[in-house]
């Protein structure tokens, strides 16, 4: 049985699975994306997308499923989910042209007693500050004529055990009929519903949630340095605070941060604090230095070790193993690769990468040649930079294959040619 018409205004890395999930539970869903190579492909049965498969596209279409880039399905809607883009601007600032243009879209076609969702995280205030008033008429009221809520998307690409269905949804209204309708949308198909008080509570229960995760990834990042100017092992001394059976959570180092939430979201909450309140969020300010500077910190690391060779950066070949943000999927979204690319590329270095995820790559438009075979590549490297723990790279491999490795993610066994960050 039909629960209704739900319309999905964007169609990736968090819509796609959204539309994927409802459509089993009986919704009929219609994808609404502006990129007309994104239609296409899912119309052909082809996922653009990790966490859904080509087959499950495929079950998608014959359940009745459609993409289009027509607006003027959002009339035929029951519930309307916004899941676009949420950038960062050229000066840092946060970009809601994408959320703006949607609700400009669903302004053109709303009606009496539709839902309308929105999932793109944002700073607080935005649904019912920005949102409401786009859908609002004389005719149609927020709470009274249609509902509007805030549901933050928590969606972990290739994560094995927790998907949409059974990770809590955190929902938020801007009124409290707006929650218990939004509430009632998403427990036909999600195990948990969690009801914050209201749509700012939710907004930025997202933001705590990988701020938390921003500044505590700076936390040991910063440990990094001095611990190996101390000729301290970070990795025991984490393996050892691990033991603790309560107040503390193991957090490690790395080369950068990547992927849309930890480099973005901690800037709106900042954002909002600083343009609301005058004053700076000093936490998040010094977290994003920290990482930012990540990349910087592991070129110089490669430097050293061309040093201890006797060999200058300029011409010497780095190659870099892994160039996703995160391990065994092949999304590159704010990749620390690429900045890290960028610093070897200026210091001379000729830079080579191995992903089995990404078949071209460049950075600056200028493209990265790349290695098929991992031996051969370890062999050709002066030095090469595990970047990304992908599950295919054999570790005993790297450590024995190697000449001089820095590991970036403290997976590698140790050997006389492996250096952990």
């Amino acid at each position: 049985m039909s629960q209704g018409t739900l319309v999905v205004i964007g169609v990736g890395y968090v819509g796609l699975p959204l539309a994927l999930e409802a459509g089993r539970a009986g919704w009929r869903v219609v994808g609404l994306e502006m990129r007309e190579d994104v239609v296409d492909c899912l119309r052909s049965g082809r996922s653009h997308v990790d966490d859904v498969s080509d087959l499950d596209v495929r079950q998608m279409l014959a359940s009745g499923f459609d993409a289009t880039t027509d607006k003027g399905v959002i009339g035929e809607a029951d519930v309307v989910v916004i899941c676009v883009p949420t950038p960062l601007g050229a000066g840092g600032e946060p970009d809601l042209g994408a959320v703006r243009s949607a609700a400009g879209m669903v302004a053109e076609h709303i009606g009496a007693g539709m839902l309308v969702v929105l999932e793109s995280t944002t700073y607080p205030g935005t649904t019912d500050e920005l949102i409401r008033p786009l859908l609002e008429s004389d005719d149609l009221k927020a709470g009274v004529d249609f509902h509007l809520a805030f549901s933050p998307e928590r969606i972990d690409p290739g994560n094995p055990r927790f998907g949409l269905r059974n990770t809590p949804k955190v929902v938020g209204g801007v009124t409290t009929e707006c929650t218990e309708r939004a509430a009632a949308f998403y427990g036909s198909f999600v195990d948990e519903v969690v009801l914050a008080h209201g749509s700012r509570e939710a907004e930025t229960a997202k933001l705590l949630e990988n701020t938390y995760r921003h500044i505590n990834i700076a936390l040991v990042n910063e440990m990094a340095r001095f611990c190996h100017e101390l000729d301290i092992d970070l990795w025991d001394v984490i393996r050892c605070a691990g033991t603790k059976p309560f107040g503390f959570q193991a957090f490690y180092p790395g080369p950068g941060v990547g992927g849309h939430c930890i480099p973005i979201d901690p800037n709106y909450l900042s954002y909002r604090v600083k343009t609301e309140l005058g004053y700076p969020f000093r936490f998040v300010e010094l977290a994003e230095e920290v990482n930012a500077s990540m990349p910087a910190y592991v070129a110089s690391r490669v430097q050293s070790l061309l040093n201890d060779q006797r060999r200058p950066l300029n011409g010497s070949t780095v190659l870099l193993l892994g160039v996703t943000y995160k391990p065994d999927i092949s999304d590159q979204r704010e990749s620390p690769a690429v900045p890290l690319a960028k610093i070897l590329r200026q210091g001379g270095a000729e830079v080579h990468y191995v992903d089995p995820f990404v078949d071209d790559w460049a950075v600056d438009g200028e493209p990265v040649p790349a290695f098929d075979d991992l031996t051969d590549a370890l062999a050709a490297a002066d030095v090469s930079v595990l970047v990304q723990d992908h599950a295919s790279f054999g570790l005993d491999d790297l450590a024995t294959e190697a000449s001089c490795l820095l590991d970036t993610r403290g997976v590698v066994p140790a050997g006389p040619g492996v250096h952990r960050l």
